[in-house]
C-alpha cells in the first residue's frame, strides 16, 4: 500500500486505524481533503492529504511510510518473546514491539497502535481476558486484532476469550511459522513472503 498515491476511504481507514465512517465524516466535513470520482459518489484521498491529516490529528504516520504491519508481542516468558519477535523480523513485513505484562501491554497498545497483539493469556499482573476487554472498550482501537496464546486447553475459556474480544487463539507450544501464517490472515496480508 505504501506505493499508492491515492486511497479509498476503506484503505485510509485501515492506515489510520479508525472506522471507514470516521474517514467519510472527516472527508465530508472538510477536515480530510480529497476528491470525488467524477460521475460517482466515491471519495478518494491523495497520499499527501492523508499524510497531513494524520500529522494534524496525532496519528502515527509510520504505517503510511513503512508499509509494515505493527505487532505487539505480550508474554512474561522473555525467551518466547524473543523467539516470536525474531520470527516476525525474519519475515520482514512487520514492525515489532514487546511487553512482559498487562500494564505495559495496555500502554503500548495506546501508544504504538498495533495492527495485531499476540497476547499470552496468563500474565503476572492481569489476565489476557481483561486485556482483551480493555482494548475492546476503546473504540479508537477497533481495528486492532488480538491473537491469544496459552498452554491452557479448556474450550470454554477459549470461547470466553473470544467473547471478550480475541480474534483468534493458538495453543502453546506452536511453530513460529504457524503463528506468522495466522497473523498474516488476521492482518490481511499475503501469506507469501515478498522478497
Amino acid at each position: 500500500m505504501t506505493t499508492k498515491t491515492v486511497f479509498t476511504t476503506g484503505e485510509a481507514a485501515k492506515i489510520c486505524k479508525v472506522s471507514q465512517q470516521t474517514i467519510i465524516r472527516c472527508f465530508d466535513n472538510g477536515s480530510l481533503r480529497g476528491f470525488r470520482v467524477p460521475g460517482s459518489k466515491f471519495r478518494r484521498i491523495p497520499r499527501e492529504q492523508l499524510f497531513s491529516f494524520m500529522k494534524e490529528n496525532g496519528i502515527p504516520t509510520d504505517a503510511l511510510e513503512s508499509g509494515k504491519k505493527k505487532v505487539l508481542v505480550v508474554d512474561d516468558d522473555q525467551d518466547l518473546v524473543d523467539l516470536i519477535s525474531d520470527g516476525f523480523e525474519r519475515d520482514g513485513r512487520f514492525e515489532i514491539r514487546t511487553a512482559n505484562n498487562g500494564f505495559d501491554a495496555g500502554m503500548q497498545v495506546r501508544e504504538f497502535r498495533p495492527d495485531l497483539v499476540v497476547l499470552d493469556v496468563m500474565l503476572p499482573d492481569i489476565n489476557g481476558k481483561e486485556v482483551c476487554q480493555r482494548v475492546r472498550s476503546d473504540s479508537a482501537l477497533d481495528m486492532v486484532k488480538i491473537l491469544c496464546i496459552s498452554g491452557m486447553v479448556e474450550q470454554d475459556k477459549v470461547e470466553g476469550l473470544k467473547t471478550a474480544g480475541a480474534n483468534d487463539f493458538m495453543q502453546k507450544p506452536f511453530a513460529i511459522d504457524d503463528l506468522i501464517l495466522r497473523s498474516c490472515d488476521l492482518v490481511e496480508i499475503d501469506r507469501v513472503v515478498s522478497n
